[in-house]
């Protein structure tokens, strides 16, 4: 059983759409990730920082599916990373009214023992140097770096982003972010300029038009499946990632033929994500929906054509 560690925020979100509006509940990409990851056979741990205003059942949730939260630190007197947002009719766009990181402004990240020997580590949306603190954690090289980031930190930490990117096997960003690290409008070059800057692997996610995979001069596409209803998109990027690191630990082999299908699992678990508020969906989802909404990705790509 391969060995997932997953590096990110525990948090609370509130969050608006067309179909609702919540108070706090339970967001943070680690816990999205995390819960993607549950679907797999790999043993996973996470490492955040929350305030001692987190409740003990969303921790108890985590534990109950097996995640390791030992590298979970608690501070005592200390308040939660917070996040609120609201969806705008489409969707696609969203406007963030209020972010406190609190925890998260001083994270030092602290490695469990057991996990400083992972195959897979994937490393969440945060600050580069928090990043790299964990690469250097490390015991042995992973088989396998991923790294999630945003225009933030290509703002803000550009020359950080740039050393931690050096040292990646992988990265996932969506297409707005592609074309502003590279100052590229096509992705196929932007990936490619990507690939110069150290990664093997670049994952171009495009939301609801699917994520696209580039290595080595070889591009794979798998779209997003069509959904009658999306009613929280919150999380699905995350939710991607914990099922494209989760399946690669467990698959153990890194190929650009195994890539394709972690992107096929990435994309089916983030369908999933969408359908309800938070984690809710995520929460009690079982694997014979997994399964089943695995074919009906399979019947919407495959296809038999005769060249002649």
């Amino acid at each position: 059983m391969g060995k997932l560690l997953i590096v990110g925020s525990l948090a609370f979100d509130a969050i608006e759409t067309p179909f609702g509006k919540t108070g706090k509940i339970l967001g943070g990409a680690a816990t999205f990730i995390g819960l993607a990851a549950t679907q797999f056979r790999v043993k996973s741990a996470i490492v955040s920082v929350v305030g001692d205003d987190f409740p003990q059942s969303y921790l108890d949730l985590l534990e109950n599916r097996d995640i390791d939260i030992s590298g979970v630190e608690v501070v005592k007197g200390g308040k939660t990373f917070y996040w609120e947002g609201k969806y705008h009719n489409d969707l696609n766009s969203r406007d963030t009214l209020v972010t406190e990181l609190n925890t998260l402004a001083d994270f030092n990240p602290i490695v469990p023992d057991d996990f400083k020997n992972a195959e897979v580590v994937m490393l969440g949306n945060l600050h580069p140097n928090i990043q790299m603190s964990v690469i250097e954690q490390m015991e042995t090289r992973p088989k396998l770096v991923i790294l999630d980031t945003m225009n933030f930190w290509m703002n803000n930490t550009w020359d950080e982003l740039m050393a931690v990117i050096k040292k990646i096997d992988v990265i996932t960003i969506n297409d707005e972010e592609a074309r502003q690290m590279t100052e590229e409008y096509s992705l196929v070059k932007a990936a490619a300029k990507i690939q110069e800057m150290g990664p093997k692997f670049v994952v171009i996610k495009k939301g609801e038009h699917g994520a696209l995979l580039f290595h080595d001069g070889h591009i794979f596409f798998a779209p997003a499946l069509p959904l009658e209803e999306v009613f929280d998109p919150t999380g699905a990027g995350d939710t991607f990632a914990g099922g494209f690191s989760g399946y690669l630990a467990e698959a153990g082999n890194i190929t650009f033929e195994s890539m394709k299908n972690a992107i096929i699992q990435g994309s089916n678990l983030a369908s999933f994500c969408v359908e309800k508020f938070g984690t809710e969906r995520m929460v009690e989802l079982q694997k014979h929906e997994v399964d089943a909404r695995l074919v009906q990705f399979k019947e919407l790509t495959q296809f038999n054509i005769e060249l002649t």
